[in-house]
């Protein structure tokens, strides 16, 4: 099932990035390290003075007040664990596209496992038999392993798109007519995040088609107007050829390579008008700025040459 969230944060650039730091208003990772493992070694050096203390002003026989300390401690301990692993995946992983995937996809794991651990463990520390638990639980995870079976197909679904590089955190991508970067990767679901900040989570084994439009370069088309004739039609494609290498040497960073004057694409006898075609070659995430700047540049250089869109006409029909 896919959920849609509206930005309230500033985008994407209002996360952390990869680089250990965290976005606007959080802690850098390496903080939180020190913080947690800090919080770990105080909890657990308070276990027994501090339990002993509590426990003698209380006194009751049914209370142990080391368990709140121990409980602490576990989780602060957990939490500096899963910081330390998410560095070291960060260092180890290649800074690409699809090490930005493995990295997703393992945080995701690595969170699930540690939610697991925190309960089984925290129940020992509480008293509780987890042993004889997880011994008595035949029945009941048969019959939850019933109710998760989307949760299992989403986790198969994402292990399989890791492996055949479907895509990429990064990646632009259409799914159901959504059209949106692709943010994470969870072991579950994907998030995408449009051009306006918008997020779409969706469940990964509900993704059962999509585009990649960040799988080859994507082409921005221009296409100009100009009067209905040989010699106008000339004169355009003369200033054109000009303009679009001027156009190409100013935004080198923007087009993959020179923008290509295509010809007449179309003959508007209504217009009056020969509609030419200029396509470029950039990257998806460029294509809506490289086709606006194409528009301005182009329609301007025309212009200035004297090759102005046609003017309409103004038909007059005679009504007696």
């Amino acid at each position: 099932m896919a959920k849609e969230k509206k930005n309230v944060s500033g985008g994407p650039a209002a996360r952390g990035d990869k680089n250990g730091k965290g976005g606007r208003g959080s802690l850098p990772r390496w903080v939180k390290l020190a913080v947690y493992a800090l919080i770990t070694a105080g909890a657990a050096a308070l276990v027994r003075p501090a339990g002993d203390w509590l426990n003698g002003l209380s006194a009751h026989p049914l209370m142990d007040w080391g368990i709140p300390f121990r409980l602490a401690a576990m989780l602060a301990g957990l939490a500096c664990l899963s910081v330390l692993f998410s560095l070291i995946i960060d260092h180890i992983t290649p800074k690409t596209s699809h090490g930005k995937t493995v990295r997703s996809i393992v945080d995701s794991a690595v969170k699930y496992i540690i939610g697991i651990v925190a309960v089984m463990w925290g129940l020992a520390i509480m008293g509780v038999n987890v042993t004889a638990l997880l011994a008595g639980a035949g029945v009941a995870a048969l019959i939850i392993g019933f109710g998760a079976e989307s949760l299992i197909a989403d986790v198969i679904t994402g292990i399989f798109m890791l492996f055949e590089h479907q895509y990429s955190v990064g990646d632009v991508i259409v799914v159901d007519d959504f059209r949106g970067t692709v943010t994470r990767i969870g072991i579950r679901s994907t998030s995408i995040t449009d051009a306006g900040g918008n997020v779409k989570i969706i469940n990964n084994s509900d993704i059962r088609s999509l585009i990649n439009r960040s799988s080859s370069a994507s082409v921005a088309i221009c296409d100009l107007g100009v009067l209905y004739d040989g010699e106008a039609v000339r004169k355009a494609e003369a200033i054109l050829a000009q303009a679009i290498q001027k156009l190409y040497e100013g935004h080198k960073e923007l087009f993959l390579e020179p923008p290509e004057y295509k010809g007449v694409q179309e003959l508007n006898l209504t217009e009056n008008a020969a509609i030419l075609r200029v396509t470029a070659n950039v990257s998806e995430n460029d294509i809506f700025t490289a086709q606006r700047l194409m528009n301005r540049e182009l329609m301007m250089a025309l212009e200035d040459g004297g090759c102005g869109n046609p003017p309409a006409e103004l038909a007059v029909t005679n009504v007696n």
